[in-house]
């Protein structure tokens, strides 16, 4: 397994309870443009949506790779929704969590196996004073690391 992309933002803006793997309908051009380093979760904006029993990533963006056919690349859409491919059990899970007070489901990286998968978390929201403590306790590890006491 290895990380093609990661929203780092993710972690720092939220708690994550729990994981899961998704794959992606993804177009041809888009698994390139992937695996060429084009794609990002645009700051941490992007999200999941659950439309008609379904799951989506939206705000995902993937640049095309520039090709010597430009007429190809304007019937490209680099922010479209993707559909992620879940189980009804895992779809039935998360839109219950959704449901309640608090929880989101966030993209958390997408990884390469056999084919491109997306890493997704069931996730709550960092209040400012949490965003705070993670900071502190990530400069004291560091500290303690270099044997800084």
């Amino acid at each position: 397994m290895s990380t093609v992309i990661e929203n780092r933002q993710a972690r720092h803006l939220y708690f994550v309870e729990d994981t899961l793997e998704a794959g992606l309908v993804l177009e041809g051009w888009e698994v390139k443009a992937i695996l060429g380093g084009r794609a990002n979760f645009n700051g941490g904006g992007a999200f999941i949506r659950f439309i008609d029993g379904e799951a989506f990533i939206d705000a995902m963006t993937i640049t095309p790779l520039l090709e010597h056919h430009q007429g190809l690349l304007a019937s490209r859409q680099p922010n479209r929704l993707r559909k992620l491919l879940l189980t009804k059990a895992e779809l039935a899970k998360l839109g219950r969590k959704v449901a309640e007070r608090g929880y989101t489901v966030v993209p958390l990286a997408v990884v390469r196996r056999r084919q491109l998968k997306l890493v997704i978390g069931l996730a709550r929201g960092k209040k400012q004073h949490d965003k705070r403590e993670t900071i502190k306790q990530r400069d004291q590890a560091r500290a303690h690391a270099r044997g800084e006491y």
